[in-house]
């Protein structure tokens, strides 16, 4: 298609220039958790974009004619979707999203996905410190590739949950904050988006975020790995309280609850519910379809140990 031509109805049809859809797509990619479909016409979100824009209904569907004289015929496309995918084949090329074809080797989806360029570019338009913005469930192709690792590897019978010091000194920064991105992602995915104690499985009104949280069962702060055999996904309050110690469950995934909680009769009481004593009549966890992202029999003995015992000493 003539180069000229394209712009001319542009101009024309008073569209906004390619930078700005750059900018609406990296924008609306991080408000997506990182991932749209392609652009076909019945994708929402080419209408989500055009209203950032306020293009009309002409605007959103004029046409742009292409001629084929050796066919004798013409072939018809939308403008607005030639200017977005003109948009997005560019920030790909700045390696600030990757294309379909790309994410599909790695998801096995067609999507655009943010790159960790293009989320770090998506913040600021946003005005987000990058220290918030790595706290939400956004996903990157980085970020996905560390979910894919995570999730590739079999659980192993000798396995520590703490890092030797060595590996913490010797793995860069950039690697480390991907790293826990990604393992948050994962433990919510794998244990599809419910609590592990009580089961609560709740989203966002726009779907697009979830109340359970990755709790790791070695604290971060212990030097606790960043696996799957090292996390739970957790409602806030049963993630307040694992980390508390007022339960931890045993190699055999049973909860039990701290003996201190039962003469405390005001404690964990929430509209008549004892949201701690009812975690006794619960046997196991709910655990991911994959054994291989079970949580393992050492980490959770180093909870016992360490953080229920602790709180517990007639355990």
């Amino acid at each position: 298609m003539d180069q000229s031509y394209e712009l001319e109805m542009m101009r024309a049809w008073k569209m906004p220039s390619r930078d700005e859809v750059e900018q609406a797509i990296l924008t609306t990619l991080f408000h997506h958790n990182g991932v749209v479909k392609e652009f076909h016409s019945k994708e929402s979100v080419v209408d989500e974009i055009a209203e950032i824009f306020h293009l009309t209904k002409e605007q959103r569907t004029a046409q742009l004619q292409t001629f084929y004289h050796k066919e004798n015929r013409v072939k018809y496309s939308g403008l607005w979707h030639r200017l977005l995918f003109r948009a997005a084949d560019q920030l790909a090329k700045k390696e600030l999203i990757s294309r379909p074809s790309e994410t599909l080797k790695l998801t096995e989806k067609r999507e655009w996905m943010l790159k960790e360029r293009g989320f770090e570019e998506a913040a600021r338009l946003l005005s987000l410190s990058t220290g918030i913005a790595s706290t939400l469930p956004v996903k990157t192709f980085e970020v996905q590739e560390e979910m894919a690792q995570l999730k590739s590897l079999s659980l192993p019978l000798e396995y520590n949950p703490q890092k030797i010091q060595k590996e913490v000194s010797l793995t860069p920064p950039r690697k480390i904050q991907l790293r826990r991105r990604g393992f948050r992602l994962a433990i919510i995915e794998a244990y599809d988006y419910r609590c592990a104690v009580c089961g609560l499985k709740l989203p966002s009104p726009n779907g697009l975020t979830w109340e359970v949280e990755a709790a790791h069962i070695v604290p971060f702060r212990e030097k606790g790995k960043d696996d799957l055999w090292n996390g739970l996904a957790l409602c806030r309050f049963h993630h307040w309280a694992f980390d508390a110690g007022w339960f931890t469950m045993d190699e055999k995934y049973q909860i039990f609850v701290a003996p201190s909680v039962s003469p405390i009769k005001e404690i964990g009481f929430c509209h008549g519910m004892d949201m701690l004593q009812n975690l006794r009549a619960t046997t196991i966890l709910y655990l991911p379809n994959n054994k291989n992202w079970f949580p393992h029999p050492n980490a959770l003995k180093w909870h016992q140990k360490h953080v229920f015992a602790r709180h517990n000493p007639s355990v």
